[in-house]
């Protein structure tokens, strides 16, 4: 609980600064708060350039921060959440500390030099990095820090969007993709934290300001059904845009890497020349689609701008979130669909704000397939319970319609290019009755806590997989060493002498008598290094379980007569 508040603490007071750099960059770049809602207005800064200056400005910042990402923090790139869904599925929940800062600065300088991107993508990454590495101070377990990450992600939603509902689902959903009560109640504490903090700076009120509404018809109820059909197709689209579009630039670009940001910035900066409303997330021109202020055929010119504008700052190297763009294209391509209606069905079609809103709502589920925080967040924007009904019915919808489209959400994908796949999962029932105590190996030869480590390490490089238990003169249990932390430490060259027992860490244990199939799920966090087994005083060693004693179990108890 302490740890949670500690980062949900960090994350509300990382998206204040974040929020600023933000500001500042954007205010320097462009001379205006937010240019996206200014038109073709020139920048004080540099007047004689007129207009122009947008053709520049992205060159500018992606100087500024292609270097950057290159040479501190490569995960920095991108819109960030993946990043984070791979941590926590396959590095135990482990963040460079360093993303923290560079993402801030990398994506604070791409929004405000008009990068047409989001900031919870990397406000998300911030936070993540945040609770990583304050779990890594600590040297919490591998379950633990995962949670921590989430702790971090949920706090950033909450301060950013002051959204503490949505926070708390975008990363149960997205992120930790389970809802465990221990797991739910430290996400809860961080993101009630970081909304207060959020709170405190930004002020309590909703981020959009619907039009009132009402349901009058029953019949309106297919209109909505249809938007959210059509939503999800919308969604499914723009994802498939956004990496054909990466696609293409990976295969364009031959220069190095740090000045990729740069030489694309003048691709965008002819986009934005054309058409300013896509400079930087955008906000002024959502709310004003919302409001009703655009004719259809500008919302639907907003809508493919927006799909290219995204797509094109991502696939230069840019670094900035796909959620706000996704609420972008939903809100236009909502606020299209209900002008139409009102043309096709006057005396039926309710305000064309609330379709905008239901767009926006149903779009982002069809791209990220998480229909809870879609359905939360749009309510938390927005602090209008009316519009829930229709809300629901589109994003249901949208999301049956992305899940026959596509088998990845615009976050799995990037992924799965990589060969990683977050829909598998354990098979724990032939386990049943089994007890931790009668798949137990022997201890592996521990280790004294004050043996050099680079003795220990000679020891770890030995052992069978990479991990050894730490004990006191006395025998008594103090952690566990692995090599991969005892080669981090030994890597500068001055920790040789230190002991064995400050590296150690404190992974979940379980005892004799503990089910299997309960003891399953931390086991699968140790990435093969399997789990410490306790007496029941939970101070001595007396066994060890891996991987390879489950299968045994599993293949004994699915062929219990030897076949």
């Amino acid at each position: 609980m302490v740890l949670a508040l500690a980062v949900g603490s960090g994350a509300g007071l990382g998206a204040i600064a974040f929020r600023w750099l933000i500001r500042t960059f954007t205010g320097a770049l462009s001379g205006s708060a937010d240019y996206a809602g200014a038109g073709h207005v020139a920048n004080p800064h540099v007047p004689w350039l007129g207009h122009w200056f947008v053709l520049l400005a992205p060159v500018a910042a992606g100087l500024a921060f292609g270097p950057l990402v290159q040479r501190f923090a490569g995960e920095a790139r991108g819109h960030g959440v993946p990043e984070v869904m791979y941590a926590v599925a396959r590095k135990g929940g482990r963040i460079p500390p360093q993303v923290a800062v560079v993402k801030s600065l990398a994506s604070a300088l791409c929004i405000g030099g008009g990068g047409s991107v989001g900031r919870e993508g990397p406000i998300v990454q911030i936070g993540s990095a945040l609770g990583s590495t304050l779990g890594g101070l600590v040297r919490v377990a591998e379950d633990r820090m995962r949670v921590l990450v989430a702790c971090g992600a949920a706090g950033g939603i909450a301060a950013t969007f002051n959204a503490p509902l949505a926070g708390v689902f975008f990363a149960m959903e997205l992120i930790l993709r389970d809802f465990t009560a221990e797991s739910f109640g430290m996400v809860v504490l961080a993101s009630v934290t970081a909304s207060v903090i959020g709170r405190s700076a930004f002020g309590d009120h909703p981020f959009l300001h619907p039009p009132a509404f009402a349901v009058t018809h029953l019949s309106e109820y297919l209109l909505f059904a249809l938007l959210g059909v059509l939503a999800g197709a919308v969604g499914v689209g723009f994802t498939r845009v956004l990496y054909l579009v990466e696609d293409a630039c990976d295969w364009a670009w031959r220069g190095p890497e740090w000045a990729r940001p740069a030489a694309g910035g003048l691709l965008l900066g002819v986009l934005l020349f054309f058409l300013p409303e896509m400079y930087g997330v955008g906000y002024p021109v959502l709310e004003g689609a919302v409001g009703g202020g655009y004719a259809i055929g500008f919302l639907v010119v907003l809508v493919v701008a927006k799909m290219a504008a995204t797509s094109l700052t991502i696939g230069i190297g840019g670094s900035g979130g796909v959620f706000a763009p996704a609420l972008f294209i939903g809100a236009a391509f909502g606020a299209a669909y209900g002008a139409s209606a009102h043309h096709v069905l006057p005396g039926v079609a309710g305000p064309i704000g609330a379709y905008g809103l239901i767009g926006m709502g149903a779009v982002f589920a069809g791209s990220a397939r998480a229909p809870i925080t879609a359905v939360i967040i749009m309510f938390e924007l927005t602090g209008e319970y009316t519009i829930i009904l229709p809300l629901m019915t589109a994003i249901v919808l949208a999301t049956g319609v992305s899940r026959a489209l596509s088998t990845d959400t615009v976050y799995t994908l990037k992924l799965r290019r990589r060969g990683v796949d977050l829909g598998e999962r354990p098979v724990v029932d032939v386990l049943a009755g089994i007890t931790v105590g009668a798949v137990m190996e022997p201890v592996p030869s521990p280790l004294e806590g004050s043996l050099p480590l680079a003795e220990a390490a000679a020891a770890l490089a030995r052992s069978a997989h990479g991990v050894l238990p730490v004990v006191s003169a006395e025998g008594t249990y103090l952690g566990i060493a692995t090599a991969r932390s005892a080669a981090e430490t030994l890597a500068d060259g001055a920790h040789d002498s230190v002991p064995v027992e400050s590296i150690v860490q404190l992974p979940r244990s379980v005892g004799a008598e503990s089910a299997l199939s309960a003891a399953l799920a931390d086991l699968v966090g140790t990435q093969g290094a399997g789990l410490p087994v306790l007496d029941a005083d939970h101070d001595r060693l007396v066994g060890w379980i891996t991987h390879q004693s489950v299968l045994g179990a599993m293949h004994q108890a699915a062929n219990p007569d030897g076949g």
